[in-house]
């Protein structure tokens, strides 16, 4: 915890603001994340110390330490998962499936809607949904040639998106924790959150927009040169690199009794896993929630629970699983059994790296130190924007602070607060909270400093730049889209009219992006 106040800070609060946008601009340019992300967590360090170098090195562990301690269950998870993905392959079952999987998906189209579908199944959490989704599905999407950019950007627009609008998530109970303490007057603050949800422009755009780029070849941006490689040559990445080291795979060796149920036992034992623990970390088997629906039970459940620490022992009972399925069949020994942990963790530590770099960078952003979040807060607060223009600025707005912070989360809790008192009981409440969502959602869906953004990239196995570079491209004439339906909602009065306009807008704009894409291929 910090215990004092920069100078610098005080003299300049603008600065606050120049850790993340060094740290994105170096990624972008540099292709290199870690070494970007570190130069971003010393610069806002050396802010916040007023360019003292000794307090620097003291903040930046200390902020390291504390982020990696808050998020350890996060790193343990990754590391098991890495482990039982190591295993899974190693029995022979992800070659299984995927044989088995091409034979019955049987085209491009069909591999990447059943990518997208599963991604929406998948939404009690966003972690849970970006690692499991790109373990199920690589083996399938590989077979089909589709782009590991391509197969990152579907994982990543079925997180966040659907995680926002699903009333039974992590997600809908931060927000209605936020929005309860900010004073929203409803009959409850779960109706709060309802009554937000079709005003979420940007979720429900982004997953149309997923299943339209999955079943039809709509390619434009970068995404269309790396699905080109893919479809033409076989190149999944094309030559970008891959964002782990494929030496543990060209040096494994593969049962050849491997089974399609090898696959899909430990991945159905680590989703029925990490439910039941989501539930009994929520007290769900107690008579904590006595007296209420089965549905508000639930809800509650899964608002209370520590995800992370349910995704650990949903990975453990998972290993637990394979052993007994593997080790007794002789797909491999008690001892390449163990040896595998190792192997499994090492796969993982790219990952990790990039993640707790980018925990940094929101920790030096947090209200701790540089207040990049309470300096824009204020400014949006001092704007004095009319009322009816506040939900279309607030989208930009919760996109911006999003996109240089990493955290969807961290935004919700900086600028539902201002919202609500500004707004109270008007009319135009609910629009700027949902588009306080679907902005916050935005921006740490196009963030290279996002852990969303990080997880969905490592669970598809794609360089990180590449995600974030594709991924960009096919976000802004979503975001443009819904800006333009918040400003028709001034007119139209209907959410669901709003709605419905802004759906057919992004499918206008696609066909005539498409349209251009081509024209351009041809000419060249």
């Amino acid at each position: 915890m910090a215990e004092s106040t920069s100078a610098w800070l005080t003299a300049l609060p603008w600065l606050s603001l120049l850790p993340p946008i060094i740290a994105i601009v170096l990624a972008l340019i540099t292709k290199e994340v870690i070494s970007s992300l570190l130069i971003g967590v010393l610069s806002g360090a050396f802010i916040f110390s007023d360019g003292n170098p000794i307090k620097m090195v003291v903040n930046v562990f200390e902020i390291m330490s504390t982020k990696m301690g808050e998020n350890a269950y996060i790193i343990l998870f990754l590391a098991l998962l890495g482990v039982l993905v190591i295993l899974i392959t190693m029995a022979g079952g992800s070659n299984a499936y995927g044989e088995w999987a091409a034979r019955k998906i049987k085209t491009r189209a069909g591999a990447q809607l059943a990518t997208s579908v599963l991604g929406c199944l998948i939404f009690i959490d966003d972690y849970f949904n970006c690692l499991t989704i790109g373990t199920v599905m690589r083996p399938v999407t590989d077979k089909h040639r589709i782009s590991r950019a391509k197969l990152a950007y579907i994982i990543d627009a079925t997180a966040a998106p659907i995680c926002i609008i699903a009333p039974i998530s992590s997600w809908a109970l931060a927000v209605t924790s936020i929005m309860s303490s900010s004073g929203v007057s409803a009959t409850s603050t779960m109706d709060a959150f309802m009554n937000t949800i079709p005003y979420n422009l940007y979720a429900f755009l982004t997953i149309f927009m997923v299943v339209i780029m999955s079943v039809t070849n709509l390619e434009f941006g970068p995404m269309a040169k790396f699905e080109k490689n893919a479809i033409e040559k076989g190149d999944l990445h094309s030559s970008s690199g891959d964002v782990q080291s494929q030496e543990e795979f060209d040096n494994m060796e593969i049962s050849k009794k491997g089974r399609v149920f090898d696959l899909v036992i430990p991945i159905l034992a680590l989703i029925i896993f990490a439910i039941l623990s989501m539930l009994y970390l929520g007290d769900f088997f107690t008579d904590a929630y006595a007296g209420e629906p089965f549905i508000n039970q639930l809800m509650s459940a899964f608002g209370n629970t520590n995800s992370g620490q349910a995704l650990v022992i949903a990975a453990f009972g998972a290993l637990l699983v394979a052993f007994f399925l593997f080790v007794p069949r002789k797909l491999m020994s008690f001892r390449k059994f163990m040896d595998a942990i190792p192997q499994g963790v090492k796969s993982m530590v790219s990952a990790i790296i990039i993640l707790c770099l980018a925990w940094s960078i929101s920790g030096i952003c947090s209200a701790d130190y540089l207040q990049t979040g309470n300096y824009v807060g204020q400014l949006v607060h001092d704007a004095n924007v009319p009322l009816q223009f506040i939900p279309a600025v607030i989208f930009v707005v919760a996109c911006l602070l999003a996109f240089a912070t990493g955290t969807s989360w961290g935004t919700f809790g900086i600028l539902i607060p201002i919202v609500v008192p500004v707004l109270g009981s008007s009319a135009f409440l609910y629009p700027a909270l949902g588009a306080t969502l679907a902005g916050a959602v935005f921006g740490d869906h196009i963030s290279p400093i996002s852990d969303t953004t990080i997880l969905s990239s490592t669970g598809a196995r794609c360089n990180h730049i590449d995600h974030v570079s594709t991924q960009l491209v096919y976000t802004i004439p979503v975001a443009i889209c819904c800006v333009i339906g918040y400003i028709l909602d001034i007119f139209i009065g209907n959410a669901w009219i709003t709605l419905a306009i802004s759906l057919a807008l992004l499918a206008l704009t696609l066909f005539i992006l498409h349209r251009v894409s081509v024209k351009k291929t041809a000419e060249a």
